[in-house]
């Protein structure tokens, strides 16, 4: 029987752990809108939730969830993950959530990239609180799947170890390039 300990519900162990209700929290990569929802489940009317994704299909289909859930203290924003820093100030994140890759059953000409996605976890490392987390879902595989993957771990290799702590996890005795689960915690 497989496992069913995987990236995600790592992650979102992870995120559980770290997000209390009324916190600030971005998705930097809305996709279908899962995490997004499973960000205001955790941080409650009283939170609040930042979604991005630069592909129209993924607003919708992440707005309609949220709609169906009644979370109305989420904002889905057509915009880059790179752009985050126009959305929230320095110092007043608790946390941020990344799934890099293509959006599920869409377009896979359409996916993250190295430049705009190291781009997006910089600033969001600035934007995170003294005790902020950061989770990071890398998948890969496809044409730009591997370049993506292998730009981000030597990205990673160069963050601040004086000011954060990043974890890395890799399941490494599975076939077909199974996800990459990163977690960031900014120390001070």
């Amino acid at each position: 029987m497989p496992s069913s300990l995987n990236t995600l519900s790592i992650a979102h162990r992870f995120i559980r752990e770290h997000a209390c209700p009324g916190d600030f929290w971005i998705d930097g990569t809305a996709g279908r809108g899962h995490d997004t929802a499973f960000l205001c489940e955790l941080v409650g009317e009283g939170g609040k939730v930042l979604s991005f994704d630069i592909q129209e299909e993924a607003i919708a289909s992440t707005r309609a969830l949220l709609e169906g859930k009644g979370f109305h203290w989420a904002q889905v924003t057509a915009d880059s993950h790179s752009n985050m820093d126009r959305y929230a100030k320095e110092g007043e994140v608790d946390g941020i959530v990344f799934n890099f890759g293509y959006l599920p059953g869409g377009d896979h000409s359409i996916c993250t990239r190295a430049q705009t996605s190291i781009e997006a976890i910089e600033k969001g490392l600035r934007l995170l609180k003294a005790g902020g987390v950061m989770s990071l879902c890398i998948y890969y595989g496809g044409d730009s799947g591997f370049d993506e993957k292998n730009a981000l771990m030597d990205y990673l290799k160069t963050v601040d170890s004086k000011r954060y702590t990043v974890l890395v996890t890799d399941f490494y005795n599975r076939p077909n390039c199974p996800p990459i689960a990163v977690f960031i915690l900014k120390d001070c």
